[in-house]
């Protein structure tokens, strides 16, 4: 639609370009005329809602999506860009929000597959690929070993060996799509490190977050889209948060907070000495009805792990269970899920959507008994519990048919929301709910998740982001290395005291 002073960049040359890009899905035009500038030597923020078509463009760079209309320039030449070998080898590479590993594969076979070295008669040459990987993981200060096996890292560490894989190829543009959502304070500080080496290298950096502190931290430009089209780009040093946020959703956004007066009812889940063997130990707490808990804590303090033991994912070695006084035994997620608790979990990719089936049928796979008859699935009544709870969370699509692995992030994450609430649960364990979401889907969830707890669910929320938990929890349990360190409440709960706690100071 416009630029702002788009002559910041006049005599300079993009190393990449797409003009008046379209993409067509059937019912969706995911992209509709969109431009985007990528200059050699800076980090181009490219923002947007849930929707906006942030990652049709990743997988059009990266030869995985084929445009409709428009054209890609490398260099002001006009280029195609067939296959994801073709773009990796035209010098794209990408750091993806959801990791693509392999967890059979050691560290170094994953940094390299594909293009691995080669010595005599073509064979791997594994040496070499080792010493090539131990020099790329020190280059961004990942201590892993080469030899490990993937399986046996955590997810930040996982996003390490994904960063480490795509730096792998001698790249020109490199996109990093929620680069740091797995990464611990320390992790991050190290790869806006590497930004700034890359940027040294003068290499193209696209930069898609919906942190503004670090948009702003690590970006020299932005591109803002909206609904599929292209809105504005410029200079960020020439524009504040609050009017990006406006091109981005189109109106102020004021509040991302809802505000809540809890009405808090009777206990409805008691743990007590919760442990296992090697994720945590003695976890004890209460949750009452209409309450929001959060549970904080620095990556690696087991929070995750606490609450997929909780769900039946993992089985706890000791500790009790009671749900609304009665003593409780799970054993799987059936189990929980019987008594009344579900869980929402961070990866969404891999543990809480089918991206192969269409977004009715996820939301209905919990609750199969309640939409079938004499052992057969009514459609209708498939469609109907679909859209009651899609309806509720404003979810964002062209028909319930539509493929979930179609949608974006923040509607993957809602119809996995959707799915569990559909249960009609008692507890429900929200992990890292916001994350790699944009800021209107954000404060969505946020309403939802009062209006959850205003009709007297209780809600526990895992969250790494500071602001989320302190202006949606009414108490916070703190986490560090496996075991319950704080509980905070009132004027007590700030940044400080969170931060305090987590890290041992």
């Amino acid at each position: 639609m416009h630029a702002i002073n788009a002559q910041s960049n006049v005599g300079k040359v993009p190393i990449l370009s797409l003009k008046g890009i379209t993409k067509i899905f059937p019912g969706v035009k995911a992209l509709d005329e969109v431009n985007l500038d990528l200059y050699s030597g800076e980090v181009t923020a490219l923002v947007g809602e849930n929707g906006a078509g942030k990652s049709t463009v990743v997988k059009i760079l990266t030869g995985i999506y084929q445009p409709d209309g428009g054209t890609i320039q490398i260099d002001e030449t006009p280029t195609h860009l067939p296959t994801a070998q073709t773009a990796a080898e035209m010098g794209i590479t990408a750091i993806h929000q959801e990791t693509v590993l392999f967890d059979e594969l050691s560290v170094a076979e994953n940094i390299f597959l594909g293009h691995a070295p080669r010595g005599a008669f073509g064979l791997i040459d594994r040496s070499a690929m080792v010493r090539k990987a131990t020099k790329i993981l020190e280059s961004i200060g990942a201590d892993i070993e080469p030899a490990q096996r993937l399986r046996d890292l955590g997810i930040a560490n996982k996003h390490l060996v994904a960063i480490a894989r795509a730096l792998s190829t001698d790249a020109r543009v490199v996109i990093m799509d929620e680069p740091t959502a797995a990464l611990s304070h320390k992790e991050i500080q190290e790869l806006y490190e590497l930004v700034e080496k890359l940027k040294s290298q003068n290499k193209a950096i696209l930069f898609i977050s919906h942190k503004f502190d670090e948009i702003f931290r690590i970006a020299d430009r932005f591109t803002v889209f909206r609904d599929g089209q292209f809105v504005a780009d410029g200079r960020l040093d020439e524009i504040n948060e609050a009017e990006l946020v406006k091109m981005m959703v189109g109106r102020d956004v004021n509040q991302i907070f809802p505000t809540r007066e809890p009405n808090i009812g009777k206990d409805v889940l008691e743990v007590e000495n919760m442990s296992h063997p090697t994720e945590f130990a003695d976890i004890s707490f209460t949750l009452r009805r209409g309450e929001i808990l959060g549970f904080y804590g620095l990556v690696g303090a087991g929070r995750s792990e606490f609450m997929q033991s909780l769900f039946g994912i993992t089985r706890a070695a000791t500790g009790t269970i009671k749900i609304d006084g009665e003593p409780t035994t799970i054993h799987s997620s059936a189990d929980a899920t019987k008594a009344g608790i579900v869980y929402v979990p961070e990866d969404r990719g891999t543990q809480g959507a089918i991206t192969a089936l269409p977004i009715f049928q996820n939301i209905t796979l919990p609750s199969l008994k309640q939409t079938s008859k004499k052992g057969f699935i009514r459609l209708a009544e498939e469609f109907s519990l679909a859209r009651e709870y899609t309806q509720r969370l404003d979810l964002r699509a062209a028909s319930l048919d539509t493929l979930t692995g179609n949608l974006s992030g923040g509607n993957q994450q809602k119809i996995v929301i959707a799915k569990w609430l559909a249960t009609q649960p008692k507890v429900i364990i929200l992990d890292e709910p916001t994350k790699g979401i944009d800021i209107g889907s954000k404060a969505a969830v946020h309403d939802f998740m009062a209006e959850l707890a205003a009709q007297g669910l209780a809600v526990i929320m895992v969250s790494s982001e500071i602001p989320e938990i302190i202006g949606m929890s009414d108490r916070v349990i703190v986490m560090r290395e496996g075991r319950r360190v704080a509980e905070i409440t009132g004027s007590d709960l700030t940044p400080e005291s969170l931060v305090r706690h987590a890290a041992g100071i």
